[in-house]
C-alpha cells in the first residue's frame, strides 16, 4: 500500500459509511464518489475502503462494495448465527462457532 498523505476524518468516514450501508446495489468507488456530499481524494477514499473492509463491515467483489457488517442484523438473524456450526474440512466434524460480538 501507498504512503497514506491524508487520513480521513470521522465524519468522513462516517458519509460513506451510511452511503454504503443504505445501497441496495453493489457499488464502485467511481459511485460511492459521486454519491458523496463533498468530494474527497481517492486516495483517502481507499483508506477508508481499506478500513471498513479490515473491520469486516463491507466486502470489496468484483461486482461492487457491499455492506456486510451484522451488528445491523435483525435479533433472529443474530440467534442463528449463534447457534451455528463451522464444517472443519481437515477433521469432516462440525464444531460450534461463536462470531465475535455475540
Amino acid at each position: 500500500m501507498q504512503k497514506v498523505l491524508h487520513y480521513p476524518r470521522l465524519d468522513t468516514v462516517m458519509m460513506v459509511e451510511k452511503i454504503i450501508k443504505n445501497a441496495k446495489d453493489p457499488l464502485s468507488k467511481n459511485e460511492i464518489d459521486r454519491r458523496l456530499p463533498k468530494k474527497i481524494m481517492r486516495p483517502t477514499l481507499n483508506v477508508i475502503l481499506k478500513y471498513l473492509e479490515d473491520h469486516n463491515k463491507i466486502a470489496i467483489l468484483k461486482e461492487g462494495i457491499i455492506w456486510i457488517w451484522y451488528d445491523d442484523a435483525s435479533p433472529k438473524l443474530k440467534e442463528i448465527i449463534r447457534n451455528s456450526y463451522q464444517y472443519n474440512t481437515k477433521t469432516g466434524k462440525f464444531t460450534k462457532k461463536i462470531p465475535k460480538g455475540f
